[in-house]
């Protein structure tokens, strides 16, 4: 499918506010009947005046549409002076997962980007995951810290997402499908540069296609080059990627690092990534198992606080036993630290 991404012309208006409203009706919370709600959804015209009402056309049917608005106007509920915000993001049902969506928020941080923005920020309802898949797959980040915003109607707290325009060094976000052979190759060459491994070991390893479509799948990006650096796996919210995972943990696999790009801190930023992934979802720790010749992942484990889960070691592997690694979170009252798991907690914890 080719697209057109414009901007709206006022004619279309009509149109697209019965598209806004047919996506919504068939989302994640279904039809509202909340008057405020319904509004929004049908005043084009309105997110026209307060900025970029940007369509997507093809073979000459609008197929979605977004709102790039600026701050301070009817429609913002999170844009600072400095950001624009993106709201009401919608993709014809007949025309979803033909990236619509995605091409509609490309051209709008482009679009802001050209204006000058630092930032683009959106907020999204806690059950729209499909969405929030694609904002983390795009480069947008969780800010927690700004997530005050709490809606009626069964919505609950709005999670908040920001793509800092800004921004040099590397991001981690989640893979795209054009990317899973390049990121099959990467992960392949840093298992294997160091290890001799079994062919159906090296063969899971470079099964990135499979394993996003269950799970998630997460690159570390390169914004200079766009090249990618490293990557690793966490299963979807309430999920596991393997049976060491337990309710109330998330465990992730396959933390691998480019060899071209080790010694840049790739394989931390990504272990911080996971973590605070787990502490967004509300878990309480975070576990991986590792191999025991992997001696260089097991330092960077030991410097950010896991320790050994003993107890959980029970497969053998070549080259000895699959060691299993642990990192408590802590409590709610403080996210800025955490607990390493005590002897005690871990025995507790089966």
């Amino acid at each position: 499918m080719t697209l057109d991404i414009r901007i709206a012309e006022p004619h279309e208006y009509d149109e697209v506010a019965a598209l806004t409203r047919s996506a919504f009706d068939a989302g994640a919370y279904g039809p509202t009947q909340d008057a405020e709600r319904l509004r929004q959804l049908a005043d084009a015209a309105g997110r026209a005046a307060d900025g970029d009402l940007i369509v997507a056309v093809a073979d000459g049917r609008l197929v979605g549409t977004v709102s790039l608005l600026r701050p301070g106007t009817r429609y913002t509920r999170q844009a600072r002076d400095d950001e624009r915000e993106l709201r009401l993001l919608a993709t014809a049902p007949a025309s979803r997962g033909q990236g619509v969506g995605a091409t509609l928020v490309a051209d709008a941080l482009a679009r802001a980007r050209r204006a000058g923005a630092a930032a683009v920020v959106l907020d999204t309802g806690p059950r729209n995951v499909v969405s929030q898949r694609l904002y983390h797959r795009l480069g947008f980040e969780r800010v927690v810290e700004r997530e005050t915003t709490v809606v009626g109607r069964g919505i609950g707290r709005l999670a908040v997402f920001r793509y800092d325009l800004t921004r040099a060094g590397v991001r981690v976000r989640l893979v795209a499908p054009h990317e899973y052979d390049a990121v099959s190759r990467l992960s392949v060459d840093a298992y294997t540069h160091d290890y001799e491994l079994p062919d159906d070991y090296v063969a899971s390893i470079a099964d990135v296609a499979g394993r996003a479509r269950e799970h998630e799948v997460w690159v570390a990006e390169d914004l200079a080059d766009r090249l990618l650096l490293g990557t690793v796996a966490t299963p979807r919210p309430g999920g596991h990627l393997s049976p060491l995972g337990r309710d109330g943990e998330l465990d992730f696999r396959l933390l691998a690092v480019a060899p071209s790009a080790r010694g840049r801190g790739v394989g931390e930023l990504l272990t911080r990534h996971v973590i605070e992934l787990a502490r967004q979802r509300g878990a309480e720790r975070v576990v991986m198992n590792s191999g025991p010749r992997m001696v260089a992942a097991h330092r960077l484990y030991h410097r950010l606080g896991f320790v050994r889960l003993h107890e959980r070691e029970t497969e053998r592997v070549a080259g000895g036993v699959l060691l299993a690694f642990g990192y408590d979170l802590a409590p709610s009252g403080d996210p800025t630290a955490h607990r390493p798991p005590t002897a005690l907690q871990q025995g507790a914890s089966a």
